[in-house]
This record gives structure tokens, C-alpha cells and sequence, in this order.
């Protein structure tokens, strides 16, 4: 409680500075827009409210004066208030450049696109090299799909104005979009270089490491979120991820109870408490937690998905299945909602054709998520129609043409039908799009190695693939037959060796290609015994193996 009242008495004695500084200077804005964030950071938002109204009605004439509610409707997160008032402002002030640069702003995130893109070309056509118009034009193309042309956009505002935050931001988002998180990651830390207090960016950077596993990097971006905006369940909310995932659970807990304090009506913190009491295996309270975050936002995809993870690991599929069309009853156009049903129909019911079904009206309601696209030609292939599945995967390439997904699921879907040609060139094009895939990398060597293809192309790419997946049996594999067929026979058994090790560390699925290909290592380095245990128990996961004959040959020919 010391701490709390330290900090209280913080905030007392500031609110009083900023007091002063107002009645010494009742024109000051800045004082008022301190104020303003104090207030904010003590979580009185009426207040804040009330001094920016006021603000509004002193400061007429004054565009950063009337302009201050506006931002704090935005930045508190309530778009509609930010856009009437925006739309306010606009129609009042005309001919004020910076209204209406924001007003686009609001429009975009209102997807208003239309109206938006009117105004922003009325700003370019009196100023081509405005920046602030340049990064509106770049979110239009980003939303219009043309990536690329975002991309470019952005470079131009950077090559110009090379400290701009926003554009950071922005490219960060181009980036992200086209699949390459690495520089979306190396913008995103720009921007808040440049701008440590921009939270659109710390929140980026977050996710970013949430979606990675990255649990440090997610607990950093999170306090940083904290100090921000220590008022918002946010930061706090995504902090407890990592603590769960590190099984710091008396942290994680205070600061779940942080996130639910702050905003007992947002569904953030209930997310969390559910994660926190499904890893402590408290599995009722769990599935209340959760059923309270659907309450507040039934769309909740993260809440849904733990309801459903809390039935699966009791093997409970059938509750899970009735939790998720609960769910869509009440929210019928989530299309993250039928990707949770598909996925549980095909993996845990087995239920092949419902599942497809599932996935199919998960993209009919939204074709950019490209997880429900790529699961959907996954269970097409499942169910042994190759020409479905790849005529979905050529739609989900015209619809996301910058996404490496689709074009690496072709090349396996090609290699499936024997087209070596087409799976080369869909790895390829992968390739193009994200030049170190380690999965594409590593199929395109493989299909090199099945054609003849050439053996340098074949190893550079097998170790690409082996950096990028260092903990991957089939990288390993790879990369040992590559060294096998070019004749080196002990760095290709000790990488072979390497992958069974991996397979069963990762507890993986038993794959006779990598018995196959140690067994034939074994062989060429004069080890018989082992060979033929090798050999043997590939013919005993899988008797019609494409290599029997030649297994069956080199058995009978291995000395006893």
C-alpha cells in the first residue's frame, strides 16, 4: 500500500502543477493536454473528459486547443465519438490541413474508405510530398490489397523524412501483411525509437512476439504497454500471457486481477484468468472465467478457443463442439468461429466433409483469413481431392499473392500428384516472395533431389532450411541426403543420426524416410548391423514404402 500512496501523492502534487500552470497561462494548451494525460494515467477518464470540453470551448480559434477531444476520444480508444467529432471539426474548419489529416485518419479506421481517399487526394494535389498524406495513401492501397505499392509509398515518405514514426509504424503494417515479419519487426522498433510513446507500435511489437512464442520479448513490449497506458487491462492482460507461458503463475495472477480492476467490463483480463486457471488445471474455474469473457465480447475468439482447449483436454470433443456453435448462434458472421468448428471436426471427430464444410464458410465470411483458406485445402487433400485442394490454394494466391503459405501447400500438393515441375516452381515462387523460407527451402531441395536436379542448388538450400528449423528432423534429414548423394558419407550419417535424435525428442511421428536414409549411411560408412535395423523397420512402419525394392535389395546384400 506504500507504493500506492507514493504514487498518489505523485499525482496529487502534479494535478496541482498542472493547475498552476493553467491559471498562469490560461491560453496554454499544453498544460491542459498534461493534465488531460494525468488524469488519463489515474484512470479518471470524465475528468479528463470534462477539461478537454472545456478546452474545446476556450481555445476557438486555437487548432491544437479544439482539436484535444477529438484525439482523446482516439486515443481512449472510442472511434465513433473521435469520427462525430472529427466530422465537427471538419465541417467547422474547412481549410484546416491537420483536421483534416486526422479526420482521414478516423475515416480509414471507420472504413469510410471513399470519403477518406477524397480528402487525402485533395491534400496531395496542394502538397504531392506531404507526408502525413502519403502514409493515408499507403493504409488505402494496404486496404485496397496492393501491398507492394504501400510498401513504396512508405520507402518514398522515408527517403524524405527518414525519422518519421508513422511511416515506421506503417511499413511495419506493409510488411507484416506481405509476410515478412522480420523487417515488419525491424520498423515496428523504429517507430518507437523515434516515438518511445507510441502504443500502436508497442502493441505490434507485442503481438508480434505473442504470435513468435517469444515470451520475453512479449513481457517487455507488454510493460512497455504498462507505462503507456497504466490504466488500460491491455498491457496487463498480455504481461499474464508470458507469466503463464513461464509458469510464473503468482505474477501472472496479479496481474490478471490488475486487468479485470481496471475494466471489470472488458474481456481481456477474464481471457486470461481462464489461460491462467486451464495451465493450473483448475479446469471449472477456467471455463467460468472464460464463459465471463464471452459475456462481454462474444466475439472473443481468444475466449472461445480456451473454452474449447478446457473440453479438449478432458477429451470432452463433443462439449467442445457444443461450445463453439453456442458461440456462433450468437455471433453468426465470426469467421474465426468456423475455423475453431472446422478445426475441431477434422482433428479431433474426424469428421472430413463437416470440416470442410466449416472452413469453407469461415472464408465465405472472411477470404483474407488465410489460416481457415490453408486448412481448408489441408482436409480437401485429406480426403484425396488434390484438384480442389490446389484450385484453392491457386484463389488463396491471387487473393494474397505476397503470402508464402499457399504457394508452399501447392508445392506439396504438386508433389502429391507427381507434377515435380509445378512443385519446383511453386517453392520457387515461395522462395521469391521470402528468399530464406526455411520451409520452402527445404521442399525445394527435396524435389531437387527426387528430379536429378543439381546437388550445390540442392545443399545451399538444405542449409538454409536447417538454419531457419535448427530443431526440425526433416531439415536434418534433408540436409543428410543431400550430403549422402554427393558422396559425403560421414557428415551425411552424423546429420542423419541427428534427425532420428530430434524425431524422437520432438516426439514426432515415425518417418521411414529418415530410417531409410540412415540405414543406406550406415551402409556406405560399414556398419551393417545398423543398417539393416534401419532398413528393416522401415519396411515395418510401412511395407509399401516407395523405396522397398531397393530396401529389400540392399538387405540381401548387406553382409550378416
Amino acid at each position: 500500500m506504500g507504493t500506492y500512496h507514493q504514487a498518489r501523492g505523485w499525482y496529487s502534487q502534479a494535478e496541482q502543477e498542472f493547475r498552476r500552470a493553467i491559471a498562469l497561462d490560461p491560453k496554454s494548451t499544453q498544460a491542459r493536454a498534461a493534465l488531460a494525460r494525468l488524469f488519463l494515467a489515474e484512470g479518471k477518464k470524465a475528468e479528463a473528459e470534462d477539461l478537454l470540453k472545456q478546452a474545446k470551448h476556450d481555445f476557438p480559434d486555437n487548432s491544437a486547443g479544439y482539436r484535444m477531444l477529438g484525439d482523446f476520444y482516439f486515443t481512449t480508444g472510442d472511434r465513433d465519438r473521435a469520427a462525430a467529432e472529427y466530422e465537427t471539426l471538419h465541417r467547422e474548419h474547412p481549410t484546416d490541413v491537420q483536421v483534416t489529416k486526422n479526420y482521414v485518419q478516423l475515416l480509414i479506421f471507420s472504413t469510410r474508405l471513399d470519403e477518406a481517399r477524397k480528402l487525402n487526394h485533395d491534400i496531395l494535389k496542394a502538397n504531392p510530398n506531404d507526408s502525413d498524406a502519403l502514409i493515408g495513401q499507403a493504409q488505402l492501397q494496404l486496404i485496397a490489397g496492393d501491398t507492394n505499392g504501400a510498401i513504396g509509398t512508405l520507402q518514398t515518405v522515408l527517403k524524405n523524412d527518414p525519422n518519421n514514426a508513422a511511416a515506421h509504424y506503417q511499413l511495419g503494417m506493409a510488411f507484416q501483411k506481405s509476410g515478412n515479419l522480420a523487417s515488419a519487426e525491424s520498423e515496428w522498433r523504429e517507430a518507437v525509437r523515434y516515438r518511445p510513446d507510441m502504443v500502436e507500435a508497442q502493441r505490434s511489437l507485442a503481438l508480434l512476439a505473442l504470435g513468435k512464442g517469444d515470451m520475453a520479448m512479449l513481457e517487455q513490449a507488454a510493460a512497455q504497454l504498462i507505462n503507456l497506458r497504466p490504466a488500460v487491462p491491455e498491457g496487463y492482460a498480455l504481461r499474464a500471457v508470458s507469466e503463464i507461458n513461464r509458469k510464473q503463475f503468482k505474477a501472472a495472477e496479479e496481474d490478471v486481477r490488475k486487468a479485470i480492476a481496471l475494466d471489470p467490463q472488458s474481456h481481456l483480463g477474464y481471457v486470461q484468468l481462464g489461460n491462467l486457471r486451464l495451465a493450473q488445471k483448475q479446469y471449472r474455474d477456467a471455463a467460468e472465467a472464460f464463459e465471463h469473457a464471452l459475456d462481454r465480447d462474444p466475439n472473443s475468439t481468444d475466449a472461445l478457443r480456451g473454452l474449447m482447449n478446457k473440453y479438449l483436454e478432458q477429451n470432452q470433443i463433443e462439449a467442445a463442439l457444443a461450445a463453439v456453435n453456442a458461440q456462433i448462434v450468437k455471433a453468426p458472421g465470426n469467421s474465426s468461429f468456423y475455423d475453431l468448428l472446422g478445426s475441431a471436426l477434422g482433428d479431433k471427430k474426424k469428421d472430413l466433409n463437416s470440416a470442410e464444410a466449416a472452413f469453407r464458410k469461415s472464408v465465405e465470411l472472411d477470404k483474407s483469413n488465410i489460416d481457415a483458406v490453408i486448412k481448408l485445402a489441408q482436409v480437401q487433400a485429406a480426403k484425396g481431392d488434390l484438384d480442389h485442394a490446389i484450385a484453392t490454394c491457386q484463389q488463396a494466391i491471387k487473393d494474397h499473392p505476397r503470402v508464402t503459405q499457399p504457394y508452399i501447400l501447392l508445392g506439396g500438393l504438386y508433389e502429391s500428384k507427381g507434377d515435380w515441375g509445378k512443385a519446383a516452381e511453386a517453392y520457387q515462387d515461395a522462395l521469391d516472395i521470402k528468399p530464406n523460407d526455411p520451409l520452402a527451402s527445404n521442399n525445394l531441395a527435396n524435389v531437387l533431389l527426387q528430379t536429378g536436379g543439381n546437388l550445390d542448388t540442392a545443399l545451399s538450400l538444405a542449409m538454409t532450411a536447417q538454419r531457419g528449423l535448427p530443431d526440425s528432423p526433416q531439415t536434418a534429414d534433408t540436409l543428410g541426403w543431400v550430403y549422402f548423394q554427393r558422396g559425403a558419407y560421414r557428415p551425411a550419417l552424423s546429420m542423419l543420426e541427428q534427425a532420428l535424435l530430434l524425431q524422437e525428442k520432438n516426439k514426432a511421428p515415425d518417418n521411414p524416410n529418415i530410417h531409410y536414409h540412415l540405414g543406406m549411411a550406415y551402409e556406405k560408412t560399414d556398419q551393417p548391423a545398423r543398417a539393416r535395423v534401419q532398413l528393416e523397420h522401415v519396411l515395418k512402419i510401412d511395407p509399401n514404402y516407395r523405396a522397398a525394392a531397393e530396401i529389400k535389395k540392399q538387405l540381401a546384400g548387406l553382409k550378416s
